[in-house]
């Protein structure tokens, strides 16, 4: 089965692109849902990180305090690396022993950290969701209630568009109307059809990933 491994700076728009592809019965495997579920309380990694942080990260009824964690990392790269080295490992477990349970002819793995956390191996064509950054800072303020300089920091933190779309095999662009970006999901859906009937002929494309 072809997995395609789908990615793109904060507010590009994966969560929607994802959303198409889920509409066309592709099913989408979200390393961001697979995250939250392996921090619930009383897993292995919701202890780890509350050893990490402390027991202020945590909210009343128990939960992590995501968005005081996502302060914390974005202003402290070491714990943040930390955090990574607990989460990634279970998080790259989960996402490929999910798609090895996918019966369909290709599926989506929505992986944010994807080139950053080196998971690429995990996935047969990497489809980067690129938009203009101008468009990313303008969704990133009106989404968060953030300032345009906050905006720009978490931007500035992240892997930069020129390194994403280097590892790009298929690109989509959404810095227009919904409508377009559908067509574009479209098309894109259906060469990865064809691509997944390639493979499983016996015949893999010659512009997969990794050639």
């Amino acid at each position: 089965m072809l997995k395609i491994g789908l990615t793109g700076g904060i507010a590009c728009g994966k969560s929607t692109v994802c959303q198409l592809f889920n509409e066309q019965g592709i099913p989408i495997i979200d390393a961001d849902i697979i995250a939250r579920d392996i921090v619930q309380p009383g897993s292995q990694c919701y202890q780890q990180v509350v050893e990490l942080f402390g027991h202020h990260i945590l909210q009343t009824d128990g939960q992590l305090n995501r968005q005081l964690l996502r302060r914390k990392i974005f202003t402290n790269p070491a714990s943040k690396k930390r955090l990574e080295s607990i989460l990634h490992p279970v998080i790259r477990q989960q996402l490929l022993q999910q798609s090895q349970q996918v019966n369909a002819p290709y599926c989506i793995l929505a992986i944010p950290l994807l080139i950053e956390a080196k998971m690429i191996d995990l996935v047969d064509r990497v489809l980067v969701i690129d938009s203009d950054t101008k468009i990313q800072l303008a969704r990133l303020c009106q989404r968060d209630g953030l300032t345009e300089q906050e905006a720009s920091n978490i931007l500035s933190q992240q892997c930069t568009q020129q390194n994403r779309l280097a590892h790009a095999d298929d690109i989509i662009a959404n810095n227009a109307s919904l409508d377009k970006l559908s067509r574009a999901v479209i098309q894109q859906h259906q060469k990865y059809i064809e691509f997944a009937n390639s493979i499983s002929n016996g015949c893999q494309p010659s512009d997969s990933h990794g050639e």
